[in-house]
C-alpha cells in the first residue's frame, strides 16, 4: 500500500503542474486586468501597482516567479485586498466552505444510503417507487433551482429558517439541504443497484438458508458489497460538493471560499483565482486517492496497483 500511495503522490506532481500552468495563462489572457475600474487610474499609479505585484515583468518571468513562490507555499498577495495575502484569505474563508461541504455530505449519505437500502429491500413496492422517484427528482433539479425553492417555502412562507448568512445553525440548514439532496439522489440510485446485485448472489442465499436474520444479512453481508459503487462515486461527489458550493454560497450569501472565488474572477484577482484553483485541485486529488484505498479495503479482491 505504501508503494501505491507514493506512486500516486508522484503522479500528482505533473497533474498539478498542468493545472497551475493552464490556469495561470488563462487568467492572464482574459480581457481586462486587476486594476481596471470605473474610476480612471493615472498612468503613474497604475505603473506603481504593476511594479508592486510584478505585473510589469515579461509574462514568462511572472510565470517562473510564481512557480518558485508556490513551491515555497506562498500563494502571493491579493490584488483586490492589498493588505492581505492569498494564504490569509483562504485560511479565513475555507472553514465556512468545509462546514457547508461536511454537513451536505452527511445529509447526502444519510438520505441516500437509507433510501437506497430501503428501496432495494422493498423492491418493486410503493416504497421502492417513492424512493426511486425521489432520486430521479434530485438528479434532474439543479442546485440553483432547488435552493430558491427551499428559500421560498421554508424561509419566506413558513419562516422556519434563515434565507442567508452563516451566523447560527438555522442559517446552515437550507444551504446544506440544497447541496445534500442533489447528491443524496445519486447515492440512493447507486446503493439500490449495488444492493440488488449483492442480494442475488449465492452467499446471500446460503446465509438465508442457514437461518440468518434479514437484518444480519443486509447489514453484515450485503451492505459492504453494495457500497462499492457508492464509494467509487464519493470521490467525484465530494469534489462536486466542494465546487458546487460556489453556487450555494452565492445564493445564500455564505462567506466561504467558493463565493470568494466567484468574486475574485469578476475582480480579475489573478493570485486569488490561482490559489483557490490549486487548493481545490489538491483536495480533489487527495479525495480520489482516499477513495481508491477505501475501495481496496472493502473489496479484498482488488489490489493496490
Amino acid at each position: 500500500m505504501f508503494r501505491f500511495i507514493a506512486r500516486r503522490l508522484l503522479e500528482t506532481i505533473p497533474v498539478l503542474f498542468i493545472i497551475v500552468t493552464a490556469t495561470f495563462f488563462m487568467v492572464r489572457f482574459v480581457p481586462g486586468g486587476p486594476f481596471d475600474s470605473e474610476k480612471a487610474t493615472t498612468p503613474e499609479i497604475r505603473a506603481n501597482l504593476e511594479a508592486y505585484y510584478g505585473l510589469n515583468l515579461p509574462l514568462h518571468q511572472q510565470y517562473t516567479n510564481y512557480l518558485k513562490a508556490i513551491v515555497q507555499g506562498d500563494l502571493g498577495r491579493s490584488t483586490k485586498y492589498a493588505s492581505r495575502t492569498v494564504n490569509e484569505i483562504i485560511a479565513d474563508k475555507l472553514p465556512a466552505s468545509l462546514q457547508l461541504g461536511g454537513l451536505s455530505l452527511l445529509i447526502a449519505l444519510v438520505l441516500g444510503l437509507s433510501a437506497g437500502v430501503i428501496a432495494a429491500v422493498k423492491r418493486n413496492t410503493k416504497i421502492d417507487y417513492i424512493a426511486s422517484s425521489f432520486a430521479m427528482v434530485g438528479i434532474c433539479v439543479p442546485t440553483f433551482v432547488l435552493g430558491p425553492l427551499l428559500v421560498l417555502v421554508f424561509a419566506i412562507h413558513l419562516g422556519w429558517f434563515s434565507a442567508s448568512g452563516w451566523y447560527s445553525w438555522d442559517d446552515r440548514i437550507l444551504p446544506s439541504l440544497t447541496l445534500g439532496i442533489v447528491y443524496a439522489a445519486g447515492i440512493a440510485r447507486l446503493t439500490r443497484g449495488g444492493m440488488l446485485e449483492v442480494l442475488n448472489l449465492d452467499y446471500i442465499r446460503t446465509a438465508r438458508a442457514k437461518g440468518a436474520s434479514e437484518a444480519r444479512i443486509i447489514f453484515r453481508h450485503a451492505l459492504r458489497g453494495g457500497l462499492l459503487p457508492v464509494v467509487s462515486y464519493l470521490g467525484p461527489a465530494i469534489a462536486g460538493i466542494l465546487t458546487g458550493s460556489f453556487v450555494i454560497e452565492t445564493i445564500f450569501q455564505i462567506p466561504g471560499l467558493g463565493r470568494e472565488f466567484v468574486n475574485s474572477a469578476f475582480n480579475r484577482d489573478y493570485t486569488l483565482v490561482l490559489g483557490t484553483v490549486i487548493l481545490y485541485a489538491v483536495l480533489i486529488i487527495s479525495l480520489n486517492l482516499i477513495v481508491d484505498v477505501v475501495q481496496v479495503w472493502l473489496n479484498p479482491k482488488l489490489k493496490f496497483e
